[in-house]
């Protein structure tokens, strides 16, 4: 069982690796001292910012969908399933999917807010923020619980928790790829 799991989660990180590698990082920054650059025309910098906000927003969409593509098979292999208990599971684990989603795409659009207020953040934008991102993690917790509760009835609390180890996993990985390239308030 735990081999299964290792090797799906490996599956995973390894797709997410490639995704990750093909999509463009920040330059780290080097110890040499740079000639002062002209400051750019406003114009080219909302541009840019623009282009910054639509990259983070794409790559977040990306992740989740490369993710989500490989989800069912990882479930469904490391679940281990019975014919009933798949029949039994998978409605359950669509209607989870669904409200995850919805929660997804706020998410999204919380990263294009903050790309675009990062080069002026404020105070005020960043307790906004801050509080969007708490509470949007709250809701995602109370999904969890709803869903556990729900597989719990069905199947067994054995087999509930299960799955919402193997969800909370996957979960982790999504958000850790999302949080290592969003760059840090200034």
């Amino acid at each position: 069982m735990i081999r299964r799991t290792v090797a799906a989660l490996a599956m995973v990180t390894a797709s997410s690796v490639v995704v990750c590698a093909q999509t463009p990082q920040a330059k780290p920054q080097t110890q040499t001292a740079k000639p002062p650059q002209p400051s750019k025309p406003q114009a080219q910098q909302s541009a840019e910012q623009e282009t910054k906000m639509l990259n983070l927003s794409a790559y977040a969409e990306l992740l989740r969908s490369d993710v989500r593509t490989q989800k069912v098979a990882i479930i469904t292999e490391v679940m281990g399933f019975t014919e009933g208990e798949d029949a039994a599971f998978w409605p359950i684990y669509r209607e989870y999917d669904a409200e995850m989603a919805k929660l997804g795409d706020e998410r999204v659009a919380m990263i294009a807010e903050y790309a675009k207020n990062y080069d002026q953040m404020s105070d005020d934008a960043a307790d906004k923020l801050a509080t969007k991102a708490l509470d949007l993690e709250a809701r995602r917790q109370a999904v969890k619980a709803k869903y556990y509760d729900r597989v719990k009835k069905a199947l067994s609390p054995k087999t509930a928790a299960r799955w919402l180890q193997v969800e909370h996993q996957l979960l982790l990985i999504i958000d850790l790829q999302i949080a290592s390239s969003l760059p840090i308030v200034k």
